[in-house]
């Protein structure tokens, strides 16, 4: 389980597949509402209010983004006009949303890093994807993961690089491309 704090009142947590069956828990979980995922949510709150040193009560509302093999990605956003002291440190008034990226965005520090990850990706006969660059980070992106070997291409991807919530259009408007299409095989090409 990773934490990170993107605002003063918003906390991004990522939970890999493994993450989740430490705790005996699947991504159906979620849409079941069971016991066992809110001990979770429960317990991740408590870290992050520890890590980060907020008080997390009141109104909280949770995006839920799965990323098909990777985990998910939770954004916790706490009420900011939610002020009173009176409440218990337990109550959490949830707002639950659950979506599915449909696309593959990795992001990388060190087009080194890109470089080594196309040649294994190559290796495995995929030789698709677009690479952008924004903000001195790198993304490597698949559209359409179903025409894919997917399990096979996360798990190279997650070796080098981490799995973002930055949309493509994010991307797109506000990056630059470096590849459009074939990224791994024009890499692969002049990157020997």
């Amino acid at each position: 389980m990773r934490l990170e704090r993107l605002t003063y009142n918003k906390i991004k947590i990522f939970l890999t597949i493994d993450d989740l069956s430490e705790r005996g828990l699947t991504k159906e979980d979620i849409w079941k509402d069971s016991l066992k995922w809110h001990q979770l949510f429960h317990e991740m709150l408590e870290e992050a209010s520890e890590q980060f040193d907020v008080d997390i009560q009141g109104t909280v509302a949770v995006e839920i983004f799965t990323m098909h093999t990777q985990g998910m990605v939770m954004i916790v956003t706490m009420d900011e006009e939610e002020e009173d002291s009176s409440l218990m440190d337990s109550f959490y008034d949830l707002q639950v949303s659950v979506k599915e990226k449909q696309d593959l965005i990795y992001e990388f520090t060190n087009f080194e890093y890109v470089i080594q990850v196309s040649h294994q990706l190559k290796v495995l006969g995929f030789t698709g994807g677009s690479l952008y660059v924004m903000e001195d980070r790198y993304y490597f992106c698949i559209e359409n993961v179903e025409d894919c070997n997917l399990m096979l291409v996360a798990v190279v991807l997650s070796e080098y690089s981490n799995p973002t919530l930055e949309s493509i259009h994010r991307i797109k408007e506000y990056g630059k491309t470096v590849i459009d299409q074939k990224a791994v095989e024009t890499i692969v090409h002049y990157f020997k």
